[in-house]
């Protein structure tokens, strides 16, 4: 009889609940036989501002509430052999693997061994890139998505626990599948089978309810307690999703097939560096109550490159906002944002939106707003934003939207301003031969 693999996500996003993983480790440890945690903590953004951050403190750079997520299910885990995988190195898995350390000592616990997942820092690595348009503008970071490979190796070792930076997502599920069942690197149909999992497990909540919930048109219990997910790996690449017993949110065939279409451009190539996933023959099959099948799914030869990001310094960005309430608010707030436009020309294009009117586009320009008609909405808060290269010009903004206060139209309030540096995102791609992914064991 085959020996299922149960891999279960304790965080979705840098910033997700940190009460999650601890009903997730009791169901994994109550289920018996192999398991892993996950964590996926790990945007674009949160890399480049991980990287910004350790440039300023050595010792930072990964997930700013590690100790929040892991420390609270460290114990069981080890107890149990429930192994941990999680991106949440970001830009220095090094100091995040001494902290685990750490945090094992101050509580008594054995003494993990814990690997971490080097290559994808393209700069620390030395590895020149095509790229002298963003060099030009200040490259903060530069970091390849790794697949699968060397976190199956760190668990084939011994890891209980393996901290990675840039990985694919469903990487950190792949990771472990591989290691369990011993595919080959070409088993491209159970390796896209198991790419999908990963898909389904990355978002945490989304899976089980939390991007599904529509009131009254699709509506999710107890979303205040829902319940990660969980997902039973099969040998031949298919999985069972669930959650923990008990749990809040729902699991059926809707919210698999929404997760599962969430961020797929082609549902015929979804391209990672591990298997390019074509699930056009999937099949979503409800087992019974938070049990969904996925299987069927289908794989092709892994791409000859890997993608790579690049962020970059990109001046200053600068936003302010204001409430109009009542009769004609929406007049009050265009005006507003008329005002703002004339006395902030010159500097680069304003960006405006009226939230309860016209917000949800990417209207950089200003042509939808223009479009729409005046109406009478008596409830608008107006934001503006402005990118500008120059700290000083960018800063205008934010002084001239708290002047509009007593300088008119009348009736606004609940003024906020915020000016922060912003960075920019470049992708390229390289040949997957110029990066040696790898993993080391750091000790305490």
């Amino acid at each position: 009889m085959e020996k299922i693999l149960r891999v279960g996500c304790g965080a979705g996003f840098s910033g997700d609940r940190l009460d999650a993983a601890e009903p997730v480790v009791d169901a994994l440890v109550a289920a018996g036989g192999p398991a892993v945690l996950i964590f996926e903590t790990l945007a674009e953004r949160t890399l480049a501002l991980a990287q910004l951050a350790r440039r300023v403190d050595a010792d930072t750079g990964f997930e700013p509430l590690l100790d929040e997520l892991l420390a609270p299910v460290l114990g069981k885990c080890l107890a149990n052999g429930v192994r941990v995988v999680s991106n949440f190195g970001a830009a220095n898995p090094m100091a995040a693997a001494k902290l685990i350390h750490r945090m094992a000592a101050a509580q008594g616990l054995r003494r993990p061994r814990v690997a971490v997942v080097l290559g994808d820092d393209l700069l620390a690595e030395g590895i020149s890139l095509p790229t002298p348009e963003t060099a030009m503008h200040g490259l903060v970071s530069a970091n390849a998505y790794l697949g699968a490979e060397a976190i199956a190796d760190a668990l084939r070792a011994g890891a209980d626990i393996v901290v990675c930076g840039r990985v694919a997502d469903p990487s950190l599920v792949l990771g472990p599948a591989l290691a369990h069942f011993g595919w080959s690197l070409t088993d491209w149909d159970r390796l896209a089978g198991a790419t999908m999992a990963g898909h389904l497990l990355e978002c945490g909540a989304q899976v089980s309810g939390g991007y599904y919930a529509d009131p009254g048109f699709k509506d999710v219990p107890d979303m205040a307690h829902i319940g990660y997910p969980i997902a039973e790996i099969h040998a031949d690449g298919s999985c069972v999703i669930g959650k923990p017993a008990g749990s809040g949110g729902r699991i059926d065939e809707h919210s698999v097939k929404e997760q599962l279409l969430y961020e797929l451009h082609d549902p015929g190539a979804y391209v990672t560096p591990d298997v390019v996933a074509d699930i056009t023959s999937a099949r979503v099959t409800e087992l019974g109550p938070d049990r969904v099948r996925l299987s069927g799914v289908r794989g092709h030869a892994r791409p000859a490159t890997l993608k790579v990001h690049l962020c970059h310094q990109n001046g200053w960005l600068a936003e302010g906002e204001i409430s109009y309430a009542g009769a004609r608010a929406e007049a009050r707030a265009r005006l507003a944002a008329d005002i703002l436009r004339e006395r902030l020309a010159g500097l680069g294009t304003l960006r405006v939106d009226l939230i309860g009117v016209m917000s949800v586009l990417a209207d950089d320009g200003g042509r939808t707003l223009h479009s729409v008609q005046p109406g009478s909405a008596r409830d608008v808060r107006l934001r503006v934003a402005l990118n500008h290269e120059q700290r000083e010009s960018a800063q205008r903004l934010t002084r001239e939207v708290t002047a509009l206060y007593t300088c008119g139209p009348a009736g606004g309030g609940g003024v906020r301003t915020n000016l922060r540096p912003r960075l920019g995102l470049h992708s390229v791609a390289v040949a997957r031969e110029r990066v040696r992914a790898r993993h080391v064991f750091v000790e305490a």
